[in-house]
Parts: structure tokens; sequence; C-alpha cells
């Protein structure tokens, strides 16, 4: 059984850098180059990536030698609840004396911009335009053999309107 998270207190000022509540927090919004700035993007679109994914942002930090934390929460801005738009992920920026974990990493802009430059890199999203443009016309043309073999409601009648059974 995994581990509990432990248990979360507001925010106080005597609490040390390396405890969970003073690791920042990135959401995949903030280098959604889909996204606006009102909607919650914080890097320029330049700099983003197209609808990234709580899942790659993991993969990217779990190569550098950063603590981070994974959380299945919905950013606030967001309208939709599926699970796709789902996660963050809590990154320690400081020790607990409050020095820098990482002097690669001074601020929370500069892993915003790490991991929106290496998430093309990924082997998930290499493959992903192929493999799309590869399946898509299987189900148009499976799909225009069986609007075509007039098998449906009755042909021409009034639209809403299907056999009753």
């Amino acid at each position: 059984m995994a581990e509990p998270l432990p248990m979360r207190i507001n925010w106080n000022p005597d609490i040390k850098h390396n405890q969970m509540e003073r690791w920042i927090c990135i959401y995949p919004a903030y280098i959604n180059s889909k996204k606006t700035r009102q909607e919650g993007r914080r890097l320029p679109k330049e700099n983003c990536v197209e609808n990234p994914h709580y899942h790659e942002m993991r993969d990217v930090l779990s190569v550098t030698n950063m603590h981070f934390l994974v959380e299945t929460l919905k950013y606030p801005r967001e309208i939709s609840r599926e699970m796709q738009f789902r996660g963050r992920i809590r990154v320690q920026l400081r020790n607990a004396d409050g020095t820098l974990c990482s002097k690669d990493f001074p601020s929370r802009e500069s892993i915003m911009q790490y991991i929106a430059g290496k998430i093309p890199q990924l082997k998930t999203r290499q493959n992903k335009p192929g493999g799309e443009s590869f399946h898509q016309p299987q189900p148009q043309s499976s799909g225009s053999g069986a609007a075509g073999g007039g098998g449906g409601g009755g042909g021409g009648g009034k639209k809403g309107k299907g056999k009753r059974r």
C-alpha cells in the first residue's frame, strides 16, 4: 500500500523550505500554448508546448535531481473537470536553510522553461503526429462505407426519429 501523504496545514512563516507546503506548484496550463494569459499561461507562446499533460511534466522532472510530487488536482481556472485536464506538480526549489536545491533552476520560471523545452523531445511526443495521421484514414474509410450501406434508420425520413423497438 502506498505511503500516505503528509498532513497539510495552513501557511506559516516558520515552515521550512523543504516541507511540501513551501514547494512551488506547476500546472500544465502554465506552459500550454493553447491557453491565453487570462486562462493561466505564464510563459510566452513561443516557449510553450501544445496541450502538455502532468505525466509528461513528471517524466521530464524525473531525469533531474529535483524533488517533486505529483498531485491530481484541478487547476482553478480550468473549466473542464475531465481527468485529461487534472494534475499538478509540486517541486522543491529551496533547501531547509533557504539555499537553492539546484543552481540550474533558480526560479519557478526557469523550471517551467526547462519543462516546456524538454516535453517536445519526449518519445511520446515525437511519435504522436505520425501515429495519429496513420490511424486517421482508417476510421474515415470504414465510416463512409458503413454510411453508404444504408443499414441505418430508413434513409431520408424526418430527423431524430428512428425505428422503435
